[in-house]
């Protein structure tokens, strides 16, 4: 195997773009548990380091590639960190309906869960990045079982699957402050028993 320099590449490469496409690779192939920053770096033909350079974290890049309309470590920072436990539910409902206010936002989130419900390889890249990067670390740092956080995150993803999937009515259209009315004291309860 021939050494690669370090530094940038030669010429006007989109080294990101290119980085993202093997991330998407490795992460379908190997799913988000087993892929690694070495692997997707070497899928990539750049160094490792490049690969931090623009992506702080594997769950920064898998959201990326995926087009993801939320970063784990900004919803880690505004549940954890952006008000009182007691708020926890109204934080969440609020973050996932801003999540999904627009198409080009909601579209990638709703086009991954549907190939999550049709195909065990994209259901398993889903199920150990959610569980990962998101649910069991907000559980740990909360204290709360891991059902309790799952079974929160469910909630959540039935809202999104009969507002966006079916389009259920009057669920569909009914408005943020409608829905956080409804939504968060039963989120919330996930949160705090």
């Amino acid at each position: 195997m021939s050494a690669r320099r370090a530094g940038r590449r030669p010429g006007a490469a989109d080294t990101r773009g290119e980085i993202l496409a093997a991330a998407r690779r490795v992460f379908a192939e190997k799913g988000f548990d087993r892929a690694t920053v070495r692997g997707i770096a070497r899928e990539a033909e750049v160094d490792p380091a490049l690969v931090h350079h623009y992506f702080s974290t594997k769950e920064g890049m898998f959201a990326a590639a995926m087009r993801l309309p939320i970063n784990p470590e900004e919803v880690l920072t505004l549940l954890l960190e952006g008000g009182p436990r007691e708020e926890i539910g109204e934080r969440m409902v609020r973050l996932l309906l801003r999540a999904t206010a627009s198409p080009e936002t909601r579209e990638p989130m709703v086009a991954l869960l549907r190939s999550a419900m049709t195909n065990e390889q994209a259901a398993a890249m889903f199920r150990g990045f959610i569980t990962n990067a998101l649910l069991n670390q907000v559980a740990d740092a909360l204290g709360v079982p891991h059902l309790r956080i799952e079974a929160a995150f469910a909630q959540m993803f039935g809202v999104v699957m009969g507002r966006y999937v079916l389009k259920l009515e009057p669920l569909a259209s009914a408005t943020h402050d409608e829905l956080v009315e409804l939504l968060a004291p039963t989120v919330q309860r996930y949160f705090t028993g």
